[in-house]
């Protein structure tokens, strides 16, 4: 914790995600206005006018509002699906890096899954699933599951060529008992630095998909949608893009930053394991 601490930009980072984190929190007793409520005589109004501190959009909903609570499904998309595909991810690269007969197969699986662009597999999925927040963070999960289980296979194969490892064989351990009590919790440090860094990359890719229509649908207020909803009147009320792409833009820094200072500080040999 200390190394990360020396970190300014760490730090920079980590002040960044506890003020989100604040903010979805505290919602509703730091909004005077509800997210979705149209106020049609008060549209356009520019930041810092009384009453809407960072203004309002063309539907006259409090723009200070609808970022509060995107806030709230930025989290919540980017912790369920990060969870989701680092719990399909482990298991696939447990079982690669430990089983050497299974290891071929699950490894041209990978293969297979980084053929087809990250984004572009989000789209298909979504496609025929249909579009909501929640087939958002299946699409997500999945195409997160081949990074994560390189990695994780990578640091499998190291870990079974410890001797401590032949000494529990020798002694009769199953191999059910060795991956949990041994290979798993030596596969801790890189999981959290995995795990912070897709938050980045996930949330980023919510608000694309948002942004194209495949995401949050109106008038949910999601960040990528707010970019979408404001884009035809950026030249009036350029605030309505503005706002919530400097806290697309702020997010997904913080959480690159901090994920790299984990990454020297708990595996800087990492990416040694791709």
């Amino acid at each position: 914790m200390k190394k990360i601490l020396s970190n300014k930009i760490a730090v920079v980072g980590l002040i960044i995600i506890t003020i989100q984190v604040m903010l979805a929190l505290l919602a509703p007793f730091i909004t005077s206005h509800e997210p979705n409520i149209q106020n049609l005589a008060a549209t356009h109004l520019k930041p810092l006018t009384e009453g809407h501190w960072l203004g309002t959009d063309h539907y006259g909903r409090d723009v200070w509002s609808r970022l509060v609570y995107g806030a709230r499904i930025s989290l919540f998309v980017g912790i369920l699906a990060t969870v989701l595909g680092l719990l399909g991810g482990v298991i696939l690269g447990v079982i690669a890096g430990y089983y050497q007969r299974l290891d071929g197969l699950i490894m041209r699986f990978i293969d297979l899954m980084f053929a087809f662009p990250s984004i572009l597999l989000a789209m298909l999925i979504i496609a025929v699933l249909g579009t909501s927040l929640m087939n958002v963070v299946i699409a997500i999960s999945i195409w997160s599951v081949p990074s994560c289980a390189r990695i994780i296979r990578g640091n499998v194969l190291s870990i079974k060529k410890q001797e401590f490892i032949t000494v529990l064989r020798s002694l009769g351990a199953s191999d059910l008992r060795i991956i949990l009590k041994h290979v798993f919790p030596n596969c801790m440090a890189p999981i959290i630095v995995i795990g912070t860094m897709n938050l980045a990359t996930v949330i980023l890719s919510t608000a694309a998909l948002s942004y194209l229509g495949l995401g949050a649908q109106p008038p949910t207020p999601e960040w990528g949608a707010m970019i979408a909803s404001g884009q035809d009147h950026m030249w009036t009320s350029p605030h309505l893009v503005l706002i919530p792409g400097i806290a697309i833009m702020l997010v997904v820094f913080a959480f690159n930053v901090v994920g790299d200072a984990l990454r020297d500080a708990l595996d800087p040999n990492m990416d040694r394991n791709l």
